[in-house]
């Protein structure tokens, strides 16, 4: 099929058009290149740079490109950042998405999948988190994509729009043969900023929690694929044939791991030490978050591949040891 990724030039959106064109379909990409890469599309791919705000240029695309199925992942995603500037994340990840979707009901393209959180959940009751737990966001970030699932819900029976939204956990990890990866900036994403650690491009790690009631005393995460991320968003293809389907999900590998073990991996995967400076918690880091994506393999078949935290790391070393400055290597 004819897919638009908006935010294709970024992390996860990168790593989604590779597996699209793996498997058949064509992919065609709209970025406004403010936190995307031109180094991060591959030969071919065709590039539409201009903001998913603009209704006008939006439907252009949907029509001239004949697109049948709208992937979008771009949304900020830095909840400290949302904290101290919601109107950002209010603007883009609610406002410029509304108008994406308007586009999209104009240019009568039935199809979306939707890049939302688990921190829609907010600090969850029990662990580990299913689909059906009250949603309860406590940052702006989280609350933005929230609001995106309930207009969806609203949309679906509306327009006859079938949506898929997925709810992530950790993004870690790069493509396997090392060609695209994370390039953020600022970073703040544990395995890439640690392993910045291990080869000196920074002093230090700010390890922010020792004292959480876990085994290790740090907190716990789901770290999952990007390219497994990636496979579940083109398994739900079929799922959106139905008029009017509304679909959720949760995708995580369901392993926590604390952030000492994510360091340890990192050890290990590069073979260089990583100095730590313990920092008190920081407001608003639950103990513990993993998945329940037992719907996602039910449902759409979803295999990860990379089940281990120490998988994940190597791919993301084989990106970062051969890219020290990220897409300016190129």
């Amino acid at each position: 099929m004819n897919v638009l990724v908006v935010g294709g030039a970024g992390y996860i959106g990168s790593h989604c058009v590779r597996q699209l064109a793996a498997a058949g379909h064509r992919p065609v990409v709209l970025d406004n290149l403010v936190y995307g890469h031109r180094g991060a599309l591959a030969p071919g791919v065709k590039l539409h740079e201009g903001d998913l705000g603009d209704e006008a240029f939006v439907g252009r695309v949907l029509r001239d490109e004949k697109i049948e199925v709208v992937m979008h992942f771009a949304a900020y995603c830095y909840v400290g950042e949302s904290v101290t500037a919601p109107m950002k994340y209010y603007l883009n990840n609610v406002v410029a998405t509304l108008h994406l979707l308007n586009a999209m009901i104009g240019a009568g393209v039935k199809k979306f999948v939707f890049s939302s959180t688990c921190a829609t959940f907010g600090v969850p009751a029990t662990l580990p988190i299913h689909e059906n737990l009250p949603q309860a966001p406590i940052n702006p970030y989280g609350q933005t994509k929230l609001d995106i699932e309930h207009a969806l819900k609203a949309l679906a029976p509306a327009h006859g729009l079938s949506f898929a939204a997925f709810r992530y956990f950790n993004a870690a990890g790069a493509a396997e043969d090392g060609t695209i990866g994370e390039d953020h900036s600022p970073e703040t994403h544990l395995i890439p900023v640690t392993i910045d650690v291990a080869t000196g491009r920074r002093p230090h790690l700010e390890l922010f929690g020792t004292d959480y009631p876990t085994p290790d005393g740090t907190c716990l995460r789901d770290y999952v694929h990007v390219d497994d991320l990636s496979r579940a968003h083109i398994a739900v293809f079929d799922r959106l044939a139905v008029p009017g389907a509304q679909l959720f999900y949760n995708l995580g590998t369901g392993t926590p791991t604390s952030n000492r073990e994510v360091i340890r991996a990192v050890e290990k995967v590069t073979g260089r030490p990583v100095k730590i400076i313990a920092q008190p918690r920081r407001p608003g880091d639950p103990p513990a978050l993993y998945a329940d994506s037992s719907k996602a393999q039910r449902e759409l078949n979803w295999k990860v591949k990379f089940p281990d935290i120490e998988s994940i790391v190597a791919t993301a070393w084989k990106w970062h040891s051969g890219h020290a400055r990220g897409y300016a290597d190129r």
